[in-house]
């Protein structure tokens, strides 16, 4: 099926089944693709859009073996799966995109940190501990530390600023980075089809929240110069390239104070700093990620109006079936676009949605994004 036509008896299978796969979904449907989805909870906001819906465990071979042997290709929208699963799936004949070698790489982010350092991919300098007694002798605070596997949405990083903070570290093999100086965090989403044909987004801008770890405003486009443009779409392009990916790569990336970019992290699927492109650019990545595991022309990443982009997170202090405080106000602000993930559970900084406004200015998207975040909560 792959490429210039398909038909009814196409099977999608993604392996997740969170906001990201609803969001696929919703794309693919515009096309007539089947999804099918595997996800642990048998309530995740994939189990009422897909075609086909199974609960089971994303890291059991079993799972997600005889999940993927009747598919005609699978793909991921969490990188945490069993790898082993995949690549007999792959050895049998059926297409995994991302592939496996990719995930490998990138689920352990030690071995993405030394795939940065053998193909000469700029990033910050970083030592490999297996625990938290040998992090003590070999590190000098600050540095952050990154639990090797399984951290997600900003869970298993942590910022360890002084000596004091040495009793938090997490007791388990980590990557202990510099903590680098920076002037922006910028975030580059390419894709690349299985011909190698690549398309690369414009540079967005990111400011987190530091209780939460997450991103809490996004700006489309960054703030910067033409020349900084050029090196961060060069060095996400490389990346895409040397690793081989076909399918979609969000790099995640800090511009020095001395101007230098330096890779932070990557992601092999659509990522948060790509949702603006739903309602702010020509094509989404979500339907990038389609088109680029098919095999199909990969569309413009142009972007048609300036966008700001607020992820909607639980409120600290509320916890239960969530209520959307605000909504009506909300969507009477022009340019708002509401995105909800269908979770019917909040709890304190779980993501719940996000809303994009788009205007003709970004500083007017930036003014109404203040606004929105003020009239629009999650409670419970």
């Amino acid at each position: 099926m792959i490429g210039k036509s398909y038909g009814k008896n196409f099977r999608l299978g993604m392996l997740g089944g969170g906001q990201l796969g609803r969001m696929f979904i919703q794309e693919a449907m515009n096309y007539d693709v089947h999804v099918h989805c595997l996800d642990s909870d048998k309530n995740a906001p994939c189990s009422t859009l897909a075609a086909g819906f199974e609960q089971g465990d994303l890291n059991d071979f079993d799972s997600v073996y005889n999940f993927g042997k009747d598919k005609s290709l699978v793909t991921i929208e969490i990188e945490n799966v069993n790898i082993e699963a995949l690549e007999k799936l792959e050895q049998e004949g059926i297409p995994v995109f991302p592939q496996p070698s990719v995930l490998k790489i990138i689920k352990d982010k030690g071995i993405q940190k030394q795939f940065y350092v053998d193909n000469n991919i700029p990033t910050a300098p970083f030592k490999l501990v297996n625990d938290s007694a040998e992090a003590r002798k070999s590190a000098v605070a600050p540095f952050v530390q990154k639990l090797r596997t399984g951290g997600y949405d900003g869970k298993g990083v942590q910022v360890i600023g002084s000596e004091s903070d040495l009793d938090k570290m997490f007791d388990a093999p980590s990557v202990l980075e510099n903590k680098i100086p920076f002037e922006k965090e910028l975030s580059v989403i390419v894709v690349r089809n299985l011909k190698g044909e690549t398309a690369v987004y414009p540079s967005v801008e990111c400011e987190f929240n530091p209780e939460a770890n997450l991103v809490e405003f996004l700006f489309s486009p960054a703030n910067i110069s033409t020349q900084t443009e050029k090196k961060a779409q060069d060095l996400a392009l490389l990346v895409a390239e040397k690793i081989g990916i076909v399918g979609i790569l969000a790099v995640e990336m800090f511009l020095t104070n001395d101007g230098d970019i330096l890779v932070n992290e990557i992601a092999p699927r659509p990522h948060n700093s790509g949702h603006q492109t739903i309602e702010g650019n020509e094509t989404s990545q979500f339907e990038q990620h389609l088109r680029s595991i098919l095999n199909w022309p990969l569309g413009s990443t142009k972007i048609t109006q300036p966008a700001v982009m607020i992820n909607l997170l639980g409120e600290k202090k509320f916890e239960g079936s969530a209520i959307y405080e605000g909504l009506y106000d909300a969507i009477a602000i022009p340019g708002v676009h509401v995105h909800l993930y269908g979770k019917e559970k909040t709890k304190p900084f779980r993501k719940m949605g996000h809303v994009t406004i788009t205007a003709a200015e970004i500083e007017l998207a930036k003014n109404r994004a203040k606004q929105i975040q003020n009239i629009l909560k999650v409670k419970a």
